[in-house]
């Protein structure tokens, strides 16, 4: 339950998804859906997912989900694009906020103290949204230059954290963590049908597939979650 759950600040949020490796990225047209596909992942044990704004009834979702969330998971939105946006879900309970690009809600969480994973292509763009105040940067959509892209955009700025989304499955995980990824995000890969009423025994197996990998490779180079 929420109680469970102590402040959500920035750098906690950080050294979470460091040892996680994982975010779950739930996007569908049913809220009600979305929210039970979101706490099946973390009842999996997925600690991170986020709602993507979206999905109708985004904000309800997120209410339910921050209710019934299994102690230690957090649940944030996704494509949080304004600062009217991080208003009502700071409101909804949403612990973290994502953002697809450069939006102006990037500097409103942060100066609220909210946790941001700020969309970004570019070492350009990945520069000017540290500087607004991002926790992390989410190269998106990552697949448009797989893991070689991510290792020649960190190599001027190693201490940039970069988590990896769009076109993320389980056979390209372990590439990105490779290259210096300090997560990867799951969307459809992950959840398929499941936040638009799809089964979610098949997304369940899929879950455990990707713990299972993010566990292995955790131990294979001594980072261990």
């Amino acid at each position: 339950m929420t109680s469970q759950n102590p402040a959500v600040t920035p750098a906690s949020l950080l050294a979470g998804i460091r040892q996680a490796r994982l975010v779950g990225i739930v996007r569908g047209n049913d809220g009600g859906a979305a929210a039970k596909a979101a706490l099946a992942a973390m009842e999996e044990g997925f600690q991170y997912v986020e709602i993507a704004l979206t999905t109708p009834n985004a904000l309800e979702a997120i209410r339910e989900v921050r209710a019934a969330a299994p102690a230690g998971c957090l649940v944030g939105a996704g494509t949080v694009l304004s600062e009217a946006d991080v208003e009502r879900v700071t409101a909804a309970g949403g612990q973290f906020i994502v953002t697809p690009s450069l939006a102006p809600s990037i500097s409103e969480a942060a100066a609220a103290g909210i946790p941001v994973l700020a969309g970004a292509l570019t070492p350009s763009e990945a520069y000017e949204a540290m500087e607004r105040g991002a926790t992390a940067i989410k190269l998106f959509p990552a697949s448009i230059g797989g893991p070689g892209y991510l290792k020649a955009v960190r190599d001027p700025f190693p201490e940039i954290p970069f988590i990896a989304v769009g076109g993320v499955g389980l056979s390209e995980a372990t590439g990105y963590w490779e290259a210096g990824a300090i997560a990867v995000g799951l969307g459809g890969p992950l959840f398929g049908t499941s936040a638009s009423g799809g089964d979610l025994t098949e997304m369940r197996d899929r879950a455990r597939s990707f713990l299972g990998l993010a566990a292995e490779f955790a131990a294979r180079t001594g980072t261990g979650s």
